[in-house]
Order: C-alpha cells, then sequence, then structure tokens
C-alpha cells in the first residue's frame, strides 16, 4: 500500500507541476508571434510564484492540509489550476488577463505541492528524507517536462499549454487513489502557536534560513535557464538553432536533477540532512560561478556546465522540508512546511522577476555570481543543524 500510494502521489506531483514553467518555456515562441515588453514577459514567469506564495500562506494560516483530507484539496487545486491556465488560449496572449491568470495557476498550485508533502511525511519517519526526495524529485520533473513539450511541439505554443493542463487533470485523479499514512496526523483547528514557532524554536528558524538560501537560486534558474542558455549559445550559433538548443538544454538540466533527489534522500537518511544540503549547496554555488566563466563559451561546454547547474540545486530541497516535518509537531507539520514554502517563493518573486534586468544591465555572468551567494548564506545556517552539532546541543 505504502509503495503503491508513494508512487501515484510522486505521479500526480510530476503532472500536475508541469503547470509551473509553461510560461518560461514558451516565452520564446510568445514573443515571436506578439510583441511583448521586458517587464510582462517577466510578469508571466514571476507571478505564478506570486499566486503561490498567496495560496501557500492561506494554506499554512487555515491549516487545510493538516485539518482536511490532503488528497482531496491537492486533487481540487490540481484541477483549479488545469483550469486556470486552458484558460490561456481563448485570451489575448501576454495581456493583464493572462498574467492574472497565471497567477491563479501559481495560486492553487499551492494546494498541490506542500499538501503533497504532507500526504508524503505521513508514510514514514526513518525514511521521510527518500520520501520528500521523491516527491521533490516529481516536482523537479514537472517543472522541466514543460520545456520538452515546447522542445516537441516547435514553435506551437498553444500545443505545450494544452497538454500542460490535461496532464494537470489527470494528477488530481491519480492523487485520489492514494492512502494516508500510518503517521498522518490531523488538527481540529488552525493553531495560531505555528506562526510564531517557525520564528522562536531555533532549529527550525535555522532550517527556514537555510531553504530561504536555496530558493534564492534555485527558481531564478528555473525560470531563466532556457533564455540565458540561448543568449550563450548565440554567441555560437544562429538564432534558430540556439531557442531549439536552448529548450533541450533547459529540460535536460531540470530533469537531471529530479534524478537525484530520491537518492539524495537515502543518503541524507543516512549520514544527516543538514550535511546533504551543505554538500548540495557547495556544488550548487560553486556550478553558478562555472557558468559565469564558461558562458559564451563552446556549446557543449555550456550546457554541461548548465546540466551540472541543474543537477547540483536540487538535491537538497526535499530535506529542508524534511527536517521542518522532522522538527515540527506531527499535526502541526502540514502548515509549517507549507509556511516555510511561501516565504521561500515569496523570495523567488524578488529573484525571478530581477534576473532578466540584472542580465539586462550587467550580463548573465554578473546574474551566475549573485545567484551564487544563496548557497553562501544557506550553508553558513545549515552549519548549526549538523548531527554532530546537534549531538552537543
Amino acid at each position: 500500500m505504502k509503495a503503491r500510494s508513494i508512487t501515484l502521489l510522486v505521479l500526480a506531483e510530476v503532472a500536475a507541476m508541469t503547470l509551473w514553467f509553461v510560461s518560461s518555456a514558451t516565452l520564446a515562441d510568445l514573443r515571436n508571434e506578439i510583441e511583448l515588453s521586458s517587464l510582462k514577459s517577466a510578469l508571466l514567469v514571476s507571478t505564478v510564484p506570486a499566486g503561490f506564495v498567496a495560496g501557500a500562506l492561506y494554506v499554512a494560516m487555515s491549516g487545510i492540509a493538516d485539518r482536511y483530507d490532503p488528497r482531496q484539496v491537492f486533487a481540487a487545486a490540481a484541477f483549479l489550476a488545469a483550469v486556470s491556465n486552458a484558460l490561456q488560449l481563448v485570451i489575448v496572449p501576454g495581456g493583464e488577463l493572462s498574467i492574472a491568470l497565471r497567477f491563479a495557476t501559481g495560486l492553487f498550485l499551492a494546494g498541490v505541492y506542500p499538501v503533497g508533502m504532507k500526504i508524503a511525511v505521513g508514510w514514514g519517519k526513518e525514511d521521510r528524507g527518500w520520501l520528500v526526495g521523491l516527491l521533490v524529485g516529481g516536482l523537479t520533473l514537472g517543472s522541466a517536462a514543460p520545456h520538452l513539450l515546447a522542445w516537441m511541439g516547435g514553435s506551437n505554443w498553444q500545443l505545450t499549454t494544452l497538454l500542460a493542463s490535461v496532464l494537470a487533470i489527470v494528477s488530481s485523479m491519480l492523487v485520489m487513489g492514494t492512502q494516508l499514512g500510518p503517521h498522518h496526523a490531523v488538527q481540529s483547528k488552525m493553531n495560531p502557536r505555528m506562526i510564531t514557532l517557525a520564528w522562536t524554536h531555533k532549529k527550525l528558524r535555522r532550517a527556514y534560513l537555510g531553504y530561504l538560501g536555496h530558493m534564492w537560486e534555485l527558481y531564478a534558474l528555473w525560470a531563466w535557464i532556457a533564455p540565458a542558455a540561448a543568449a550563450s549559445y548565440m554567441l555560437q550559433t544562429t538564432e534558430a538553432n540556439a531557442i531549439a538548443w536552448s529548450k533541450l538544454t533547459a529540460f535536460v538540466a531540470i530533469a537531471s536533477g529530479a534524478l537525484l533527489c530520491p537518492f539524495a534522500g537515502k543518503i541524507a537518511d543516512r549520514l544527516g540532512k543538514a550535511e546533504l544540503t551543505i554538500l548540495a549547496m557547495t556544488l550548487s554555488g560553486s556550478a553558478a560561478l562555472l557558468a559565469a566563466v564558461a558562458f559564451g563559451g563552446p556549446i557543449p561546454l555550456v550546457a554541461f556546465v548548465f546540466v551540472f547547474w541543474g543537477v547540483a540545486v536540487i538535491p537538497d530541497s526535499a530535506q529542508f522540508s524534511a527536517m521542518v516535518a522532522d522538527l515540527s509537531p506531527a499535526e502541526m507539520a502540514g502548515s509549517l512546511m507549507s509556511l516555510q514554502t511561501a516565504l521561500g517563493f515569496a523570495l523567488t518573486i524578488f529573484t525571478v522577476q530581477l534576473t532578466p534586468f540584472v542580465a539586462e544591465l550587467l550580463g548573465w555572468p554578473a546574474l551566475f555570481c549573485i545567484l551564487a551567494i544563496g548557497p553562501i548564506v544557506g550553508v553558513a545556517s545549515m552549519l548549526g543543524l549538523t548531527r554532530q552539532r546537534l549531538v552537543k546541543d
């Protein structure tokens, strides 16, 4: 029952999270069809995390992930996100309503990812890193999927948008086939103590700060990896070739990280969750600096660096959430994980929105160096949560 439920949950996560980066994957094709300013281009991408923050705050403050059946919350949210995305096909693309619908998509996806983690952590304690790692692997693969759909569909952004919505509807059906695990806990009503606990609990605070360092670079990379790769490739080949290869690079870079997430969870369960995050952030920060050095170089070299960065940037993500679940009262885990993701994605609104402007002003290499600051802060925070440090405390 556990294996079946987790498998269905991960597949549902993959299918639903395909909606997140539809705008990023189709932006180049959309701009070839209509004139879009840099501001509107950025808003089409950054309003998804903005909506997600609003939704995650609601999930956290209302406690719906801990008070109600999380499978029903997940299914309803995935369906509504699919509808919000599909409506892009019947309105003027790139306009104010289009941006509002991207916000709505992010709003409803907040009922998918944090709520999915609530379901996952209910199935184990000793292997929690592995379980949440599987889920984050699903999120990562789902985030990569629209780039693959866009590459396969060529310049047909409408087809990519439609297929992403179809997958999200499938997701809402898959999650209803799961069961709740033996460690699933319910709270009868929202506990206001959750808000203060996230800050006053020293270890929880460190886990939150480490997550913020991680999120500083993650979604800026995922959202703009295709345009960044295209800008580099254009220095070596034609614009058409550069855009085509950048889509494939973005998919491989993001999807490759998904393959590593579950195995990183196994390592974290054995050696320590904080230790795993420190290693991953050290590698991802180094990859950001390597990308700055390699930018504009031979296409295979640049592609390799981006893929290495994509592999290194995500395996620690699950472990921040797993640590919050470990440190939280069981009946408050869903709310505290939702609050954690809300704060992290609030930060991504800033980084995702700012990325194209910094790249235009200072160049992509300088932007990559700025993104490396996040892992440095994250490592400093997580040093206080290593097993050796926890034993001393």
